[in-house]
């Protein structure tokens, strides 16, 4: 059995760290340990998983882990890895973004057993201007504090800049780190590669502060192929929570992770053992077509996030996308499936009758450029109603089509599907 340390340096989930003493104390027990979470949206992303299973590996591993919301720090806004000022929110939408996380972590954390979720508004809503200035703002040079990084990128945008509002973030973040020491005795911050300014900055007032050894660790951003952060995608980010990104969605994100990426995500995203992730490394590197690992990797994230049933579901659904069993999908999941599928609404109407002519929809909705394309894809195989294969050139749609009574799928080829939608 590998210990903290060692599990944590297989997963490649240590950038850095502020001493390479707190590695030991990982591997003992009893360490109170926080990661924060900015509640700039209602719900926690995909990349965030990784600071939540920290947490649960070291609750596993017999420490006390805190998640952090940030209902004071989210008035202000992380200037960490962003080019631009961020919008300032109202308390009423941060309260329930707050709430949103809230409900989040309660699904991986044991609160029962120790694992603590604090939200730093309760002492910086009280905070006094002249009382943070005196005790916490004098430990601090303007000169170390344009350094860091996060607001050394923004100072070289001349055109951006950066507002004191979010250069004073870095210190309001020092001061949670110097409280959650004082009230639960927390000596270790954790959060990703961008955080390093932050966590250093907590470390040293704690130090300057209380006399007292504090530590930081870091995780490596996890990227895509393009180089921008896991679940940051051209049509939206990927969001935890379901009725923001479907949990088919998320499998269906998850199973076309790279070939060159799934072992990393493997590694931050899950809890599998090593073992297990070792030999679906093997199979990935001997047999890539199987994709052995990305369907692993999303069974597991899905059911972690949202449970084992869920996780099922969506693979099912996947499975659905080119065969018949699309027509026992329920509607919220076919609608779903079909989410980023080109679709045309239909009257009810035009299925009265002798019904519509399969041809005339084929071209009619953009599958086939032409109505002479669509009898050549019909007569060759190539055209399906509910990914049942159609031959048939007098094929036509009736209301015994419908899926839901509303609801036709049309696909051309292996590939190109089109939904329809029928209305009145």
């Amino acid at each position: 059995m590998p210990t903290p340390s060692e599990d944590l340096a297989f997963r490649g989930l240590i950038h850095q760290v502020t001493d390479p003493d707190v590695l030991p104390l990982l591997d003992g027990g009893g360490l109170t340990a926080y990661a924060g979470f900015d509640p700039s949206a209602p719900s926690l992303q995909l990349g965030n998983l990784v600071g939540v299973l920290n947490l649960v590996r070291l609750q596993r591993a017999g420490h006390r882990p805190i998640a952090l919301a940030g209902g004071g720090t989210g008035m202000v806004g992380d200037p960490s890895g962003k080019s631009e000022e961020r919008t300032l929110l109202q308390a009423e939408q941060l309260d329930a973004n707050v709430a949103g996380i809230r409900s989040q972590l309660e699904r991986f954390l044991d609160f029962g057993a120790g694992a603590l979720l604090v939200d730093n508004g309760e002492w910086l809503w009280e905070l006094g201007l002249l009382e943070f200035l005196r005790d916490v703002g004098k430990h601090f040079t303007v000169n170390a504090m344009i350094a860091r990084e996060s607001v050394r990128a923004r100072l070289e945008e001349r055109e951006q800049g950066i507002s004191y509002t979010e250069f004073s973030y870095m210190l309001l973040q020092a001061y949670d780190f110097l409280r959650l020491f004082d009230l639960h005795g927390c000596r270790l911050q954790l959060g990703g590669s961008d955080q390093w300014g932050n966590i250093v900055s907590g470390v040293d007032l704690v130090r300057r502060v209380r006399g007292a050894e504090a530590y930081g660790l870091t995780t490596p951003l996890l990227t895509d192929e393009q180089g921008r952060k896991l679940g940051k995608t051209e049509t939206g980010t990927i969001w935890l929570d379901a009725s923001l990104t479907s949990p088919y969605r998320l499998f269906q994100y998850l199973l076309n992770s790279p070939d060159d990426r799934v072992g990393a995500y493997l590694r931050a995203l899950t809890l599998l053992e090593r073992e297990r992730i070792e030999e679906l490394d093997a199979v990935t590197a001997e047999h890539p077509e199987r994709r052995d690992a990305q369907r692993a990797l999303a069974r597991e994230v899905v059911a972690l996030v949202h449970g084992e049933e869920e996780a099922a579901a969506a693979e099912r659904a996947g499975k659905a996308l080119f065969g018949e069993e699309v027509a026992a999908l329920d509607e919220a999941t076919l609608l779903s499936v079909f989410a980023e599928a080109p679709a045309t609404v239909v009257p009810r109407s035009a299925l009265a009758g002798e019904g519509l002519s399969l041809v005339e929809a084929l071209a009619d909705c953009g599958l086939t450029p032409s109505r002479s394309a669509a009898r050549t894809a019909v007569q060759q195989g190539g055209a399906y109603v509910n990914n049942r294969r159609a031959t048939d050139l007098d094929r036509r749609l009736t209301p015994a089509d419908l899926l839901h009574d509303r609801y036709v799928v049309l696909r051309r080829g292996r590939r190109d599907h089109h939904l329809l939608k029928i209305e009145g």
